[in-house]
């Protein structure tokens, strides 16, 4: 049996993540392709997320407080408690879809820190996840790309309160980090504005399932 690929979904705040992820899902349930969905952080489901939940709320202060390298361990070990599950699902073949995944980490917590600073704390998240945790590696990223203005206020429309989608100098900061991964990985960059308006739901899918169909992971 040929081995399972994991394709990630990243993007800031308000860029559409959950909502391609749906229609996305809609779409392999009609192909009947088998796939599993993850969502990171992992709400609810253990310590780890739950004390990013009351970072991001707000709990221990505001946004320039951070301690980058303990929330870098916390988003860790979160996605570590199913790192068995998703092993087990691309060992049985399985198209495994994550809304974020590692580079969400390297994106939102390096804009915390200077420029200078942000190669040697990507370099340490890469070894943390990959190396320490053995998170298996993704075999696709998809970027979807949207005006920091624009991802705020889809952000903020949202019921839960979040420090990052609070601070738009934050938004662009990993913005355009997301963006210089991308060009460094070899990342698929979805533009979702067209003409200042972002681009209809559908429209985004079609692209991503074009994106995924080419590179032969369905």
């Amino acid at each position: 049996m040929n081995r399972g690929k994991l394709v990630v979904l990243e993007g800031t705040d308000g860029s559409g993540k959950t909502t391609q992820i749906n229609l996305l899902s809609q779409y392999l349930k009609q192909k009947n392709i088998d796939f599993e969905v993850v969502s990171f952080p992992q709400y609810g489901k253990n310590e780890y997320a739950n004390y990013i939940y009351d970072y991001l709320s707000g709990k221990f202060g505001d946004i320039n407080g951070v301690e980058v390298h303990k929330l870098a361990k916390a988003y860790a070990d979160d996605r570590k408690t199913i790192r068995d599950q998703i092993e087990k699902w691309l060992s049985s073949g399985k198209l495994v879809i994550a809304n974020r995944y590692v580079s969400s980490s390297k994106a939102h917590l390096s804009a915390h820190l200077e420029e200078s600073e942000r190669e040697e704390f990507i370099n340490f998240i890469d070894s943390l996840e990959y190396k320490e945790n053995n998170m298996p590696r993704e075999d696709l990223t998809i970027l979807l790309n949207v005006d920091s203005k624009v991802g705020q206020k889809n952000s903020q429309e949202k019921n839960h309160p979040d420090l990052h989608e609070d601070n738009l100098r934050h938004l662009e900061t990993a913005r355009q980090i997301f963006l210089d991964l991308a060009q460094k990985n070899n990342w698929k960059i979805i533009n979702c504005m067209n003409n200042g308006e972002m681009r209809t739901p559908e429209g985004i899918n079609k692209e991503i399932r074009e994106i995924i169909s080419s590179a032969g992971v369905q």
